[in-house]
C-alpha cells in the first residue's frame, strides 16, 4: 500500500493568503483554470447526453423547474449556499473556491448553448461516460490538485474526509447518492448516467488526485493528510 509521503496525496491546508504564497503560482492558476472549464464542459456534455444527471446536476435541474433561472445560474446559486456548510467543517476557502462558483455555472451554460443535440445512442453514451464521467473526474482532480482552494461542493467532500480520516471514495459517494435522492424529489432528471457518475466519481477522483496535486514548495508550508488518507497517512479504503 502506498503512503502518502511516497505520492502526492496531501494537500495543504492553507488559508487564502497562504495558498498565494505557497510557491509555483503560474503552474497552479492554469491547472485552476483548464480545471474548472473542464469541469463546466464536462457538465454540459452531460447533460446534452440526455442519459441522466450528475447527482449534484439533478439536483441543480430540479431546482431549475421550480426557478425562473438559468441552468447556469442555479449552479453558481447553490455553490454560495453550500459554501455555508463548510463554516463547522473549518474548511478554508481560497481563489479556487470564488472562481469555482463563477467559472463552472458559466463554461456550463457556454457548452449548452454550443454543442448540438445528438440523435444516435452510441454518441449519448460517449458523452455521457466520456465527456461526462471521465473528464469530470479529470478536472475535478486538476482544480482540486492546483491547492488554490477547492469549489463548494468538492470543498464538502475534502473537509468531511479531513475532519473524519474517512476516504475521498466513500465520502464523495455517500454525498452524491444523497444529492441524487433530493434532486430526483424536486424533479431533476435521473437515468444510466446518474447512476454510472455517481457510483464511480468517488473513486475515479481518488485515483486521480495524487497524480495531479502540484506540490508546494518545501518548508513554506505545513501539510497535513488529506483526502482518502488514514489518520496514520496510508490510503485508506
Amino acid at each position: 500500500m502506498e503512503t502518502m509521503q511516497s505520492t502526492s496525496t496531501l494537500l495543504a491546508d492553507l488559508g487564502p493568503a497562504a495558498q498565494l504564497r505557497a510557491g509555483r503560482l503560474p503552474r497552479r492558476l492554469t491547472q485552476l483554470a483548464v480545471g474548472l472549464v473542464l469541469y463546466g464542459v464536462s457538465m454540459g456534455l452531460m447533460i446534452r447526453g440526455s442519459l441522466g444527471l450528475d447527482p449534484w446536476d439533478v439536483f441543480h435541474s430540479g431546482v431549475t423547474s421550480h426557478l425562473p433561472l438559468s441552468f447556469g445560474a442555479v449552479v453558481t446559486l447553490v455553490g454560495f449556499v453550500v459554501l455555508l456548510a463548510w463554516i463547522p467543517l473549518r474548511q478554508a476557502p481560497g481563489l479556487g473556491t470564488i472562481a469555482n462558483v463563477l467559472v463552472i455555472g458559466a463554461a456550463t451554460d457556454a457548452t449548452l448553448a454550443l454543442a448540438p443535440h445528438p440523435q444516435g445512442l452510441v454518441v449519448r453514451v460517449l458523452l455521457t461516460i466520456v465527456g461526462g464521467v471521465l473528464l469530470n473526474g479529470v478536472a475535478g482532480a486538476m482544480y482540486i490538485g492546483a491547492q488554490l482552494g477547492p469549489g463548494p461542493r468538492d470543498g464538502l467532500m475534502t473537509g468531511i474526509s479531513r475532519r473524519t480520516g474517512l476516504s475521498i471514495r466513500l465520502v464523495r459517494t455517500v454525498q452524491e447518492i444523497t444529492v441524487v435522492v433530493v434532486g430526483f424529489a424536486l424533479g431533476g432528471s435521473v437515468g444510466m448516467g446518474t447512476v454510472v457518475y455517481a457510483l464511480s466519481i468517488g473513486p475515479l477522483v481518488q485515483h486521480l488526485l495524487p497524480r495531479l496535486v502540484v506540490r508546494l514548495d518545501e518548508g513554506q508550508v505545513p501539510l497535513q493528510p488529506t483526502c482518502g488518507t488514514s489518520r496514520t497517512g496510508s490510503l485508506a479504503a
